[in-house]
């Protein structure tokens, strides 16, 4: 145990993937969250919950889950925290981090493990493709958009199982957000995701410029590999960090001009990314005025 979390272990002879899901009061999410991990997995994969408070019952719930595997503390200690606590639990190679507002559906993680075995390189960042209930105002935005629910109340698990393997995506350039899956040897490189954004507001662009520092230039989102998103649940209940800020201080450039300069987020997947790619007239400019702006305010 370490100081003030309770860890608990019980799994065993798990496969494939380790999988880090951060948890807050969403009790209802989460149950769906598991069963379709256990009903539609390809492998049997180590499950790590972060139980954030847990004033619920999800607690006492995952006491009697007994091949899953978690992490109590008994207040809100944010996404980031979360997975970094959840990583020293991991007994896999491969971490998968997702939340617990998503449903995989069926072979999520043999399109992925397939995916890597392709690449026969640990330098990667993966993720599966989301498909959401409706279309977000992000130019950055990559999701199917099709409406199978937006609560366990209204799921349609049904249909969604029957439909899923129809609404097509090809695989896409910027893998960036969960689910996710990268190397536990890269993960500790970088160091996991950066506790100054909690809790957890632009954590996963500043998670990925980490990754694109150390050299990763596979960034790559996977089609076929499809998972259900309600939709950001946990950051509707949170007063969120200055991520945008910080990210700027931080790497010098907007999440915005990463994503879309560096990343093309979004645009077909065709191959690994150069070692240099250099930014256009005009967004080096924008950057240069937004970083006279933030530091003036």
């Amino acid at each position: 145990m370490k100081e003030g979390l309770t860890e608990v272990v019980r799994s065993q002879h798990t496969e494939q993937f380790s999988i880090l899901i951060p948890t807050w009061n969403s009790l209802e999410y989460l149950k769906l969250c598991l069963s379709g991990l256990r009903k539609y997995s390809h492998f049997y994969n180590q499950i790590i919950v972060f139980i954030n408070e847990g004033a619920d019952g999800t607690t006492e719930w995952l006491q009697t889950q007994t091949d899953i595997d978690y992490v109590h503390a008994a207040e809100n200690k944010g996404v980031c925290f979360a997975v970094n606590a959840c990583r020293s639990l991991a007994k896999h190679d491969y971490l998968v981090y997702m939340n617990d507002d998503m449903i995989p559906c069926p072979d999520w993680d043999k399109y992925l493990a397939e995916e890597i075995t392709r690449l026969n390189t640990p330098y990667f960042y993966l993720s599966a493709t989301l498909i959401e209930p409706k279309q977000l105002n992000n130019p950055n935005y990559v999701a199917i958009i099709r409406d199978f629910g937006t609560s366990p109340e209204n799921f349609q698990e049904e249909a969604l199982i029957a439909s899923f393997a129809e609404l097509k995506k090809p695989d896409w350039q910027g893998s960036s957000w969960p689910p996710s899956v990268v190397h536990k040897k890269i993960w500790d490189l970088v160091g996991g995701f950066s506790i100054e954004f909690s809790p957890g507001m632009y954590s996963d662009p500043d998670f990925s410029m980490k990754l694109w520092q150390l050299g990763v230039r596979i960034f790559k989102g996977i089609g076929q590999s499809k998972v259900y998103h309600f939709g950001s649940r946990s950051t509707k209940r949170i007063r969120h960090n200055k991520g945008s800020r910080m990210f700027l201080n931080k790497w010098g450039l907007t999440s915005r001009t990463f994503y879309s300069q560096i990343l093309e987020l979004g645009k077909p997947w065709t191959k690994p990314y150069p070692d240099q790619i250099k930014l256009s007239t005009g967004a080096r400019i924008r950057n240069k005025l937004k970083r006279i702006i933030q530091s003036i305010n």
